[in-house]
């Protein structure tokens, strides 16, 4: 089964990556998306939504997914077209989450916790957002 599967479309951009589990390697892939996304005029004043969704999914990955392992990798899918948006796949090797184990961080004592709001993060900066694969796997769309 390939990694990303896309909406058929007219897709101007389209983006499959994969990079070893290491925070380090998470500003070259980003740069390199938005760069792309922005010469297809992809993410026309939505750069930061983006970059900071994409960030925090990748860090996700390499940190739950992938237990910070740099022999393990994470796979990144992105696709634009004019009718649907931006659509980005992370995909990590772990055994994934229940999503709704995951408690608000707006809430209680954890508004002091120093982590778990990336989450929280990334569906307040993008449209859509499904996790898939038992929680492996998150799709994000900004249109």
């Amino acid at each position: 089964m390939p990694v990303c599967e896309f909406i058929p479309g007219k897709i101007k951009l389209r983006i499959d990556v994969s990079m070893t589990a290491e925070v380090e390697s998470i500003t070259p892939v980003v740069a390199g998306i938005l760069a792309m996304a922005g010469q297809m005029q992809c993410a026309n004043g939505k750069e930061l939504e983006i970059e900071t969704a994409l960030r925090e999914a990748l860090a996700n990955a390499i940190t739950h997914g992938a237990a910070n392992d740099p022999t393990k990798n994470i796979h990144c899918c992105v696709a634009c077209d004019e009718a649907h948006g931006i659509l980005i796949i992370v995909r990590d090797p772990g055994n994934g989450y229940d999503p709704l184990g995951v408690p608000s961080p707006v809430k209680g004592e954890n508004l002091f916790s120093n982590h778990g709001r990336g989450i929280f993060l990334i569906n307040q900066l993008m449209d859509e957002v499904h996790i898939r694969r038992n929680g492996s796997e998150i799709v994000m769309r900004k249109r």
